[in-house]
């Protein structure tokens, strides 16, 4: 593996021996952001139009499950040949998945696009994040990383208003068509530099066996779970425990050992990354619909909240950034954590009459600028407190808890909402009573991360990959 540019202790990420490689991962983050923004804008159309409205909840999972399964190949062949191959095929998967989906004409085809474009952004995400490990020093990792989140905020803005003109004024198919080549803008930026940090690491790539086999049975058992989710009987039944059995065995060993039981260190780190996004998302995926069912809003202006979330999200890995940030990273975390219960909490006054709406979108800011600092500290953490030869593994298992972590909170508060409304109160007490719910499991559970945020720091134990691992550095 080649070194990484010499670090003159001036350059920042914007600096000569930076500026292309930065740009590239940047803009890579800016069209997956403006895919992920402009594909739900446009599904609504596309879907009835090939005449699959029963397989409607499949164009996202098909999405989810193939991008889980690329992430842990993707680590793989980066601990082993480095970052380059992955983000290559990565790159040329979405290409691919991109233009089969926007030219389907049944159902069928248009599943195996989003199925392949999984594959490709599962690849390409994980392969970024070794890419910043092995070209940044570690005083630029928080830079990089919040001009990564960053990259979220005009899609997250725009993508929705683009893709709403295509789709009502040319055809859906365009919202497809026409990323596919601008996907490989990033590519070409990047790939010389990539090209510099291939080849395993000094010390040769750490042996695991298996992982793509568990990696497998994982994502068919989340595909099998989110399937057993649009059904209410029993075969339904019957196909959720398949998928537990599937998930219950293979889930721990795609993640460090001791994640489960938040062991001190790397371990916590992977644990808090899905435990705050759970949190948040699980509470986000209700928030427009409160403030247009509870505050009478219009879905635009409901809208305005997650565009605002987008905005505080970047604003908190930008302030975890700064040099003048002097905190210790496991603190920072804990305010993350802290933050988003707060938020998760102000949501509930959305069912308080006298509470203008606007305070409550103002509050989901704060709780987007905790998870802003808390997940862009928690990638820093996860490459001071990683052996350069699992880099790709651990990026990986950072993916992964993500992934895995949103998708069960996420489906935990639908089936909250779903058995709310299956009882015999009147509507308003059971809507009520739903959100109330849904509120207080995540609050808990944002707040039980922020506990478990000191569990991140380590004994003074020093490794030659990571010397200072266990100084608390400032952020």
């Amino acid at each position: 593996m080649t070194a990484r540019p010499a670090d003159d202790g001036a350059q920042g990420i914007l600096g000569p021996a930076y500026l292309r490689l930065s740009v590239g991962i940047v803009s890579a983050v800016v069209f997956v952001a403006f895919e992920s923004m402009a594909i739900a804008t446009a599904m609504p159309k596309a879907v009835p139009e090939l005449d699959g409205m029963a397989l409607y909840a499949f164009a996202f999972s098909a999405f989810f499950t193939t991008s889980l399964f690329a992430m842990v190949v993707s680590g793989e062949l980066c601990d082993r040949k480095g970052p380059r191959l992955p983000l290559i095929l990565g790159t040329g998967a979405f290409t691919v998945g991109l233009l089969l989906a926007g030219s389907a004409q049944s159902m069928w085809p248009f599943l195996a696009g989003r199925a392949i474009q999984g594959l490709g952004g599962g690849l390409v995400i994980v392969a970024l994040y070794v890419v910043v490990g092995r070209a940044y020093p570690e005083r630029l990792r928080p830079k990089i990383f919040a001009a990564m989140a960053a990259a979220w905020v005009l899609p997250s803005i725009i993508g929705p208003l683009v893709a709403g003109i295509l789709t009502d004024e040319l055809s859906w198919r365009w919202v497809f068509l026409g990323i596919a080549p601008l996907v490989l803008i990033p590519v070409f930026l990047a790939l010389p530099q990539a090209k510099a940090l291939d080849g395993p690491p000094p010390g040769g790539a750490s042996q695991r066996s298996g992982r793509k086999r568990f990696a497998a049975a994982a994502a068919l058992g989340v595909g099998l779970l989110q399937y057993a989710g649009s059904r209410a009987d029993l075969l339904g039944l019957g196909v959720a425990v398949v998928a537990l059995a599937l998930m219950v065995p293979t889930v721990p060993k795609l993640l460090p050992p001791g994640t489960i039981a938040l062991r001190r260190g790397l371990p916590t780190v992977v644990a808090l990354r899905g435990i705050y996004a759970g949190a948040f998302f699980g509470t986000e995926t209700f928030l427009p619909l409160l403030l247009v069912s509870e505050r009478g809003m219009s879905s635009t202006l409901a809208g305005l909240s997650l565009t605002g979330g987008a905005l505080g999200w970047a604003a908190g890995s930008w302030y975890q950034g700064r040099t003048r940030t002097v905190a210790p990273r496991y603190l920072l975390v804990r305010a993350g954590g802290v933050f988003v219960a707060i938020a998760i909490c102000l949501v509930a006054l959305t069912l308080v009459p006298a509470v203008p709406p606007v305070a409550v979108m103002l509050g989901w800011v704060i709780g987007a600028f905790g998870m802003g600092i808390a997940t862009a500290s928690m990638s820093v953490l996860l490459f001071q407190l990683s052996p350069v030869a699992d880099h790709g593994a651990n990026s990986a298992a950072l993916q992964v808890s993500d992934a895995l972590f949103t998708a069960t909170f996420v489906g935990l508060a639908g089936t909250i909402f779903g058995t709310g409304h299956a009882g015999d109160l009147a509507e308003a007490a059971v809507e009520h009573w739903v959100y109330l719910v849904i509120i207080g499991v995540m609050a808990a559970l944002a707040l039980f991360g922020a506990w478990a945020a000191g569990r991140v720091r380590t004994p003074p134990v020093a490794t030659p990959s990571a010397p200072d691992q266990t100084a608390e550095p400032a952020a």
